[in-house]
Parts: C-alpha cells; structure tokens; sequence
C-alpha cells in the first residue's frame, strides 16, 4: 500500500519551516498594529467577536472584523489577541476552514463556549489586567457570561466604545453602504407602517408596565415596521437602523441621504404629530437613548438583538427587557395578504427549480456542468422571475 499523501491544503505550524497553504493569510502585520493600539489603551486582552452592532445573523463586509484580524472567513468565530498570543474559537462545522486559513500566529481552539475562552484568558492574562472589548457587538447575555467568567480573578473586563480592530484595519476597511433604502409596494405588505405602528402602541398600552417607548435594535425589525428595504447585507433586504418608538413620537436613526424619494415623502407624511417619523442620523441614538433614559420612561426592548452597549445607558428600573420586541413578535404572524404572497413567491421559486431540474438533466451527461456554474445558472432562473431581489444565501451544492 502507499504511504499516505500528506494533506496540503492545511496549515503545519508544527514543520520547520512552517507550511501554510495557499488559502492562508498572513496576519503577522495586522497583529503588530493591534497589539500597539492595546498598550496605547492599557489593554491585556482584546475580545473580537463575529457579530454586528444589531446581532445580525449575516454580516457585511464593513463588519467582517474577525475575517480582517484571523483571515478565517466562517460565519461563526470568536478571538482573543494578547500581547505575545493569538487564538480563535470555532465550532467543529469549520475546524477544517480554519486550518486552511489561518497562518501560524493564530492558535486554534475547537470549541465555542464562553468558559473556554474565560480559562484561556485567565491564562493569557496577569492579575490586575485589563480584558477589553466594544460592547456594541456583544449581546446582553454574551456580555454578562464573560463578566462571570473572569470574576472574582482580579481581572477587569472593559468596555471601549473606540474599536480597537477598525482603527487597526483604517482606511482599508469598507466603506458603508450608500446604496438607496427604498419602500415595499403596498401591494406586498398588506398594512401601512401607520397601521402597524399603531399596533405597537396599543400593545404597549395594553402592557402591564405601560412601557412609554420601544427600541428596536433588529435590522429586520425596522424595515418591517416602516416597509422598507435595504442591500447594506448580502442576501439580506436590510439597511442599518434603529428605532425608538414612543406613545408621542417615532425617532428613526439611518443615513438620510439614503432615503428614496419616496420613502422620505411616506416618512414624512403624518408630520407634525404622533405619526411622524423623525428622521436622524444613525450614529446619534446613544446620544438620543442617554437623553430619553433621564425622563420617567420605561423602555421595551428584545434582548435577542440588543447589544450590551445600548442596554447599559438605560437605567435598570427603566426597563423592560423581553426576549423578542412586540414588533418582532408582530412580524412573525403574517397577515392573509402577506401569506398569499409567500405562496406566490414559493410558486415562481418553484418555477426556478423545476427549469433548473430539466437544465442539469440535459447538461450533466454531457460533462459540461459543475457545482459553480450550477449555482450561477438556478441564480439567473431566478433572476428572471418577476418580483426577484435575488437569492436568499449564497447556493449550497452538493456533489455524488
């Protein structure tokens, strides 16, 4: 029998040289940087996490820090980065990615739970040191998991609004999308966003606590609630946003300019009074929620998608923290006109498939067709379907 072929498409920290693959990135430069931004901060060990600012389950590219900081380009990764160590925690779907493409700076850690990272940091950090990270991109939970991981070890966990990663990666980083934010054809929605944020408000009255406002962190949740549609996500109609809905006014945090004609003018139609949206700058509701907080207010909010960051301007007596926000539990029930509409997305879709079916029967025995251009072609079938905004992910193949 032959020996067996050593895999060369994996990384071998363990040779001498090291052997990296091809897929693999060096990071040696990108580190260097980030490690002198932690001294300038007093920083031991800095957390980076996947996610977004709104707990998107999918990332844009402009959010894509970890891809930046490892070159490990998984949808689910956490890292760590000392002064003189490196490690990423990724779960088993991409043990093999990350031995791809990872260099040898980066230790690779087969699992994801808090614990693990908190003992290893425990390890990596002296006594009195400083574990930083932004608390913008970490959930209420995640946030509260690694306070108990590292307490009582005389360890600090710190929050910094300053990204420590963006002002490493700079002007390389993308820019933000300036794509148009566009409104959904009533004929799609069957209500107007005044018919739903009236809904909202009666729940909110109808509530117990009598809640005086809504934030809505969730990026679905605000193109739901106004019937807008954005591309700042690949796959994803969604734009960057958040939302704060009181019994009095509607504040809605976006880039302006983006706006479509139409939809500044649908926005702005109720104006002045209790339905008209108040349009600001994206970047303002910290400053917005601090302000409102001061009041005597009792803020709703779903926990699922909000980040630490928001959470701890409000005063805890304050609020009103449920799993989901009443819009998103408002979004999950689809009204009789927006059930006949997924059905007929599903038929055109179905259309798509069954043209794609009788493609690959006609072009596989001729050896002319693979998994890539099998997905660009049931993309371009869908494509040409009416109503099409594109795919909802990227196509899966599978081969045998």
């Amino acid at each position: 029998p032959q020996a067996p072929s050593t895999r060369n498409d994996i990384r071998d920290c363990s040779a001498d040289p090291p052997y990296l693959p091809p897929t693999a990135t060096n990071t040696t430069a990108r580190l260097a940087m980030l490690r002198d931004i932690l001294r300038t901060h007093g920083v031991h060990a800095y957390i980076v996490p996947s996610t977004d600012a709104h707990m998107s389950e999918y990332i844009s590219e402009r959010d894509a820090r970890l891809g930046w900081l490892t070159g490990f380009t998984g949808s689910a990764g956490t890292a760590v980065v000392t002064q003189d160590k490196a490690a990423l925690w990724t779960d088993s779907r991409y043990w093999t990615q990350a031995e791809r493409e990872l260099d040898c700076n980066w230790e690779l850690q087969r699992t994801t739970s808090i614990e693990s990272i908190g003992t290893w940091i425990l390890k990596a950090v002296p006594a009195e040191g400083n574990v930083s990270l932004d608390p913008f991109l970490f959930s209420i939970d995640t946030w509260n998991s690694y306070n108990r991981a590292l307490h009582g070890s005389s360890r600090t966990l710190l929050p910094l609004e300053t990204n420590l990663v963006d002002q490493a990666w700079g002007d390389q980083r993308p820019p933000p999308s300036s794509s148009e934010i566009y409104s959904l054809p009533a004929e799609f929605t069957g209500s107007s966003w005044q018919e739903k944020v009236a809904g909202i408000r009666q729940r909110m009255e109808q509530h117990v606590r009598r809640p005086t406002a809504v934030l809505l962190s969730g990026l679905e949740e605000t193109a739901w609630l106004f019937n807008l549609r954005g591309d700042d996500i690949p796959y994803n109609p969604v734009f960057y946003s958040y939302t704060l809905l009181t019994d009095t006014t509607i504040s809605l945090f976006v880039e302006q300019s983006r706006l479509s004609v139409q939809a500044r003018q649908s926005l702005r139609s109720g104006c002045p009074g209790p339905l008209c949206v108040e349009l600001q700058e994206y970047g303002q509701v910290s400053a917005h929620l601090r302000h409102y907080a001061q009041g005597n207010v009792t803020v709703w909010l779903g926990t699922e998608y909000t980040t630490y960051g928001l959470y701890a301007i409000i005063p805890q007596e304050k609020l009103l923290e449920e799993s989901y926000s009443p819009v998103m539990m408002a979004k999950a029930v689809k009204n009789a006109h927006e059930q006949e509409m997924l059905r007929a997305a599903h038929v055109r879709d179905a259309v798509a498939v069954i043209q794609y079916l009788l493609w690959l029967e006609n072009t596989v025995p001729q050896g002319r067709v693979d998994e890539f251009s099998g997905a660009q072609r049931i993309d371009a079938f869908r494509w040409a379907q009416e109503h099409s905004r594109g795919p909802s992910f990227e196509s899966i193949s599978a081969s045998g």
